[in-house]
């Protein structure tokens, strides 16, 4: 009995055989630009009441504490107001056990200084700034004074320290910082231009102090795995995202892939929604899903929806 051939989208075998191949399209969401540029964002959908309380963070200059399970758009929803407000480049600090307040204002290569000074005078040439050793972090990048505000994403801050949302207090009620390697400098010298995160050259610094003009618009994050200080809750402006409902999840489909997709979807919802009640399934896993069945893949093949829609809690 003959095998039936290998479907089309097969682009990797398994026989050890070297062949050409041409990569297919890349899901809109995994498509990738040069930084500098603003590429089109993807329909970012979001019922009214939860816009309205966007807008009430923005009026107030607070941060804009978003919490929900895996796959709401929490992290999105940062992308979003920063395209449709035109507000740059997305800076994004993504925070993790070892993160520090410090380090996410900006970091000083004192070692590399130390290299370069000692170089530069064992040729006899003048040496390099300090300056050129300082790079401005997301948040301290975010800070600079600018006629429109920066949009900044705190990803995940309930991985961080527990006493990082206290550090950040002092940051969120005044604006400012200080540099204290620039602010020891000679008064000859209090102006000095430093690096930022957003590769946009250099800024310039007068003696070691960054104060915003306008308070950026902060998005922070969190999957609820953890509780916040009352006083680092109070400086938020709070949203908690739902896990959407059917309706929801097909007008998302339709929106991200199109309405054709979406007919050709119905069997892939219903098990989504049907594996989502035992475990965690974020809303991308069904995005996945639906783009791999229209581009020609064969989903109900034996263990690939598993592959795809595989819970996010509970055992593997």
């Amino acid at each position: 009995m003959t095998s039936a051939p290998e479907a089309d989208w097969r682009l990797f075998r398994g026989d050890g055989v070297p062949r050409a191949v041409t990569f297919p399209s890349a899901p809109p969401w995994r498509r990738f630009t040069p930084l500098q540029s603003m590429r089109p964002e993807l329909p970012y959908l979001i019922e009214r009441q939860h816009a309205d309380v966007v807008n009430a963070a923005l009026h107030l200059r607070r941060p804009l504490l978003v919490t929900g399970p895996a796959g709401t758009g929490k992290s999105s929803l940062a992308r979003a107001v920063a395209h449709e407000l035109r507000l740059g480049t997305l800076l994004r600090w993504a925070v993790n056990s070892r993160s520090t307040v410090k380090d996410a204002l900006y970091q000083y290569d004192a070692i590399g200084r130390l290299r370069e000074t000692t170089l530069s005078r064992d040729r006899g040439e003048r040496e390099p700034s300090i300056g050129t050793f300082i790079r401005l972090g997301p948040l301290g990048t975010a800070l600079l004074p600018s006629a429109t505000p920066r949009a900044l994403l705190i990803d995940e801050m309930d991985k961080g320290d527990v006493d990082l949302p206290n550090d950040l207090l002092t940051v969120f009620e005044e604006g400012v910082f200080d540099i204290p390697e620039l602010a020891r400098l000679p008064e000859d010298a209090a102006d000095t231009e430093v690096h930022t995160q957003d590769h946009r050259g250099t800024v310039r610094v007068h003696q070691g102090l960054v104060q915003c003009a306008e308070f950026p618009v902060v998005v922070i994050t969190s999957n609820g795995e953890r509780d916040f200080p009352p006083a680092f809750l109070r400086r938020c402006v709070r949203l908690d995202l739902p896990v959407p409902d059917e309706e929801r999840l097909r007008t998302i489909v339709a929106a991200h892939l199109g309405e054709e997709a979406l007919r050709e979807a119905d069997d892939l919802v219903e098990a989504f929604l049907r594996r989502r009640a035992p475990g965690e399934l974020a809303t991308d896993q069904l995005l996945n899903a639906v783009f791999l069945r229209s581009g020609g893949v064969d989903l109900d093949a034996e263990g690939l929806l598993d592959a795809v829609l595989h819970q996010l809690t509970g055992a593997m």
